[in-house]
């Protein structure tokens, strides 16, 4: 990890993912980039500087997000980072993402108040969806409940049926930085509900890729979807980050298809942090 993009919108979550943002890049030693985009009446770029009077509430809302970009800046700055902050005229995740491959960036985090409140009138909460989908680094998403970091407790949701492990060592790079125990969750949505034994088994053999790995717990869950298998975990063990890989190949499970991966994020309480094979 060693460039991180902070998509903002200034909301709370989203101040809240880039503080945290600040935290994982001071551990990781990354460079940090905050960015904001505003959608304007008039192509702004293209505009003379003596037109824009014509538009006073563009202009007070570009000097107002100039101001949180610089202070969000000082707070990155502060830790010793290296950082950039980006202004658009646009609101487009396109562009999001175009922006995050012109400048390579190798690691995500943004805020999202997900389902509970008028999930689609929020600019990144709706756009955090259309991040998950089509940008293909990890992303880890923000929510409203309080964040423990360091993490200690990070469950990675899989069948452990395909080879996900390029998805896995991202986890494990998170984990051996913070110290984190890692909970590998198999959540059986069969209908004839396996037992725990034979859950298990996969895990075992996925875990044989990394045999250095020594603090984790394996678990399986019955449950009648991943979602729900989630959300039961939740309340039975101490979570601070669900991870989980996604795809939108065929030939692939289709459990961990990017509509999945979007659902989950949606109604997680704790962060979320997606990893595209």
């Amino acid at each position: 990890m060693k460039n991180i993009l902070v998509p903002t919108d200034f909301s709370k979550t989203c101040d809240k993912a880039a503080h945290l943002a600040i935290e994982i890049a001071t551990l990781f030693d990354a460079e940090i980039h905050f960015l904001h985009q505003i959608h304007t009446p008039v192509d702004w770029v293209k505009l003379s500087k003596t037109d824009e009077h014509k538009y006073p509430d563009t202009q007070k809302e570009i000097g107002i997000a100039k101001s949180k970009l610089r202070s969000l800046d000082k707070d990155a700055e502060h830790k010793g980072l290296k950082s950039r902050t980006f202004l658009e005229f646009i609101s487009d995740v396109k562009a999001i993402s175009a922006h995050s491959h012109n400048f390579h960036h190798d690691f995500i985090i943004t805020g999202s108040k997900g389902t509970q409140e008028d999930f689609s009138k929020q600019f990144f909460g709706s756009n955090t969806q259309k991040i998950i989908r089509d940008i293909h680094v990890p992303i880890l998403v923000v929510k409203e409940e309080a964040t423990l970091f360091p993490f200690k407790n990070i469950v990675f949701v899989s069948d452990f049926k395909e080879d996900m492990s390029n998805a896995f060592k991202q986890v494990v790079k998170i984990a051996e930085k913070c110290n984190s125990k890692i909970h590998l969750l198999n959540i059986n949505t069969n209908k004839d509900f396996n037992n725990i034994k034979n859950g298990i088994v996969p895990i075992r053999e996925f875990l044989t890729n990394f045999p250095e790995l020594e603090n984790y717990e394996m678990h399986v869950y019955n449950e009648s979807t991943i979602l729900k298998g989630i959300e039961t975990f939740q309340k039975d063990n101490e979570v601070d980050l669900v991870a989980m890989y996604t795809h939108n190949r065929s030939g692939l499970s289709n459990i961990f298809s990017k509509s999945i991966a979007e659902n989950i994020t949606n109604n997680s309480k704790k962060p979320v942090m997606t990893i595209h094979l």
